[in-house]
């Protein structure tokens, strides 16, 4: 008798240092618990957050393996090898949700290749809910990652997806490194037109959120800091 597969969960955890529960459902406690096998970008992240959402939990019979941007794609499948001995296997991003803007994509594209079941799992994720408070299209709409850091041809890509925002009537969304952030807002209203929409979500789901849509020329007169802040920065045409 062939033996029961195990699934891969994808696991979404918190955006910071919110308390679990207030932005998880139980249902990501309940897998937590369940399971001791893990695909993590970051280990002590991981241990850091399956502790505070099940205290409980005896450390020692977790199992991890890394998953992160240096990671050799032949060593993924072998990552999956709990789910055919019968056990369930939870990917964990250092942040949000797993597979999205996250090398644990990765990981779910083995499963499907294996035959295991891939189970999402509720949670924040930083992109949806920043496109979901700028008030901007939410039927079309594209995710762009990291810009160039070369000034010059970060402002053109900027150009270009205000172009595109136009053209298509598209909501585009991108993201910096925290502390290159200030920068970017900066790149962002030296280049677009005085018109064009531009949307700011930082710290979501924190007490220090801050989320604001308006106009390009109107953003010269709103002070805000957002120097190593998760942002996500977003225009539309």
């Amino acid at each position: 008798m062939e033996q029961k597969r195990g699934n891969l969960y994808l696991i979404p955890c918190t955006l910071g240092d919110t308390p679990p529960l207030e932005v998880l459902p139980l249902l990501v406690k309940k897998a937590i618990e369940e399971i001791d096998y893990y695909i993590v970008e970051h280990e002590k992240n991981a241990r850091r957050f399956i502790k505070s959402i099940s205290p409980r939990k005896p450390q020692p019979n977790l199992h991890f393996n890394h998953i992160n941007k240096f990671t050799d794609e032949s060593e993924i499948p072998a990552m999956l090898s709990p789910c055919h001995e019968g056990f369930d296997v939870g990917v964990l991003s250092d942040a949000g949700c797993p597979g999205v803007a996250d090398p644990g994509a990765q990981a779910v594209a083995a499963a499907h290749r294996q035959g295991i079941k891939v189970v999402p799992l509720v949670g924040p994720s930083s992109i949806l809910l920043a496109l979901m408070a700028s008030g901007f299209n939410g039927q079309n709409f594209a995710f762009n990652g990291y810009l160039p850091i070369d000034k010059r041809e970060r402002k053109q890509e900027i150009k270009r997806l205000e172009r595109l925002s136009a053209e298509q009537n598209q909501s585009q969304l991108f993201i910096e490194t925290p502390y290159r952030n200030n920068q970017m807002l900066e790149s962002i209203l030296a280049t677009v037109m005085p018109s064009t929409q531009v949307s700011v979500a930082c710290d979501i789901t924190l007490p220090t959120e801050f989320i604001k849509t308006m106009p390009a020329s109107l953003w010269g007169k709103t002070k805000v800091d957002l120097n190593k802040r998760p942002t996500i920065f977003s225009i539309q045409k």
